[in-house]
């Protein structure tokens, strides 16, 4: 399959997919670049034109009730889909690697070449630009006093500067029992130290309840009449990690025309979100 569009855009990060929507340019990609699952839009954002409903939901935290509009990913999700059925991702998640020379890209599959892409302009947006950290996601499984009504912790700290409590996707539907998400920015140099690992930010991860008083499983009553809780059971999930910065054009729109943008922009795809 040989293509030619006068401008193309390859990546698949938010920005990417933002780009492309806004402009009406072929998006192209290998390796998916989903937001982070706790990643929130501002709570007055109105997306309503992508048939996209405000959640009207708030984070219990320590430091009171605060309220996040809909997640990056879900926005995400509706525009790359969007995309796919305005048939402005030709390859959409068959292509698995791209060479690029000139101005052409190669798509290939496991197997073989799917398509050529010859174009005019290129917008990159899955150039890294050099960083010494890195940001981690540690996922924390509770195996014993996971039970509880918090759904953020932030610290001071770039080690686990920030836990996100979430239902268990352990457990089959919506239950009570809450895994954690720690996020931690951390130095290349370090990423192997012991001090920096999965295992540190799991005990950090429960230092934290502890020092904000959340106890686990209530075990019997004291002497005085006092309750004896069990300490928190844990497990270590698994860590994934990507860079802190990445190279932006001077395309992406301001948060405050994002909205005209995407209102003008949705016009083009009616014919799909009246369905939604």
């Amino acid at each position: 399959m040989i293509l030619e569009h006068r401008d193309i855009v390859l990546g698949s990060s938010l920005d990417a997919v933002l780009f492309a929507f806004n402009n009406k340019y072929p998006i192209f990609f290998a390796e998916i670049e989903r937001p982070f699952r706790f990643d929130f839009l501002p709570p007055d954002l109105d997306l309503s034109c992508l048939k996209i409903a405000a959640p009207g939901k708030s984070l219990t935290t320590f430091e009171g009730e605060k309220k996040v509009g809909v997640t990056k990913e879900m926005l995400w999700e509706r525009l790359l889909f969007l995309l796919t059925l305005g048939g402005h991702a030709p390859t959409a998640n068959l292509c698995k690697s791209i060479r690029h020379n000139d101005d052409t890209i190669t798509c290939f599959n496991e197997y073989s070449k799917i398509a050529e892409v010859r174009y005019e302009k290129l917008y990159d947006f899955t150039y890294q630009t050099k960083s010494n950290s890195l940001i981690c996601y540690d996922w924390v499984a509770f195996n014993s006093g996971g039970k509880h009504e918090f759904d953020l912790i932030e610290t001071e700290d770039d080690f686990v500067s920030k836990i996100w409590f979430y239902s268990s996707d352990r457990i089959c539907g919506n239950t009570k029992v809450k895994d954690a998400c720690a996020v931690s920015i951390i130095n290349k140099d370090l990423i192997d130290d012991f001090d920096y690992s999965e295992t540190m930010a799991r005990f950090k991860v429960v230092k934290e309840m502890e020092n904000r008083g959340m106890k686990g499983l209530l075990s019997s009553y004291g002497p005085n009449g006092r309750p004896k809780h069990y300490k928190f059971k844990t497990s270590t999930i698994g860590r994934q990690k990507k860079n802190t910065q990445n190279k932006k054009t001077k395309n992406i729109p301001e948060q405050e025309s994002l909205i005209k943008q995407l209102s003008k922009s949705s016009f083009f795809y009616e014919k799909y979100l009246r369905h939604l």
